[in-house]
């Protein structure tokens, strides 16, 4: 299971992003289910600006079962303002801190982002442990490598990115 961030999502789904094709690439070696929140949801919708094609083209990708959108229960909602008050110096938004929520109660440590700095901060509760993210994609960290695979083979998503909305 790997978590998305709301920077990979508006790379994929805007075409004029600096971040659209190396982001397009890495969906493409993914062979895990994808996950995202309400909050990194929202900012993304936000940030692809309504009207233009972004908005629709991610919703079709979640409505063809691509990314699944994990809900904050009123308990998540606490442990994100817990989050961004522990982390105010950084500081953490909402998106976020329910980043680091679904990673604590999905029990993952995978995230998709190109906010590299605030992730390698941030850190997960297991229980008396503080458990770093695993950032993929990211081409200045490691990478995780499929045994048994070569680089050139390209793993598809669970639903392909389409050019149009799904209707």
């Amino acid at each position: 299971m790997i978590l998305v961030d709301t920077g990979p999502l508006v790379g994929l789904f805007d075409a004029h992003d600096q971040h659209h094709e190396r982001c397009r690439r890495v969906l493409e070696t993914f062979d895990e289910k994808l996950i995202t929140t309400v909050p990194v949801l929202t900012e993304a919708l936000h940030l692809l600006r309504p009207g233009s094609p972004g908005p629709p083209r991610l919703m079709g990708y979640i409505r063809q079962g691509g990314l699944t959108v994990v809900p904050l229960d009123a308990g998540l909602l606490r442990r994100c303002f817990e989050l961004m008050l522990q982390y105010a110096d950084t500081p953490m938004d909402l998106a976020d801190a329910s980043i680091v929520c679904a990673a604590e109660h999905t029990r993952t440590e995978k995230v998709f982002t190109t906010d590299r700095n605030d992730f390698a901060t941030y850190r997960i509760r297991r229980g008396y442990h503080l458990v770093p993210f695993k950032i993929v994609g990211d081409p200045s960290g490691p990478q995780l490598v499929r045994e048994g695979t070569e680089e050139t083979d390209l793993v598809g998503a669970a639903a392909p990115l389409s050019e149009e909305p799904a209707g």
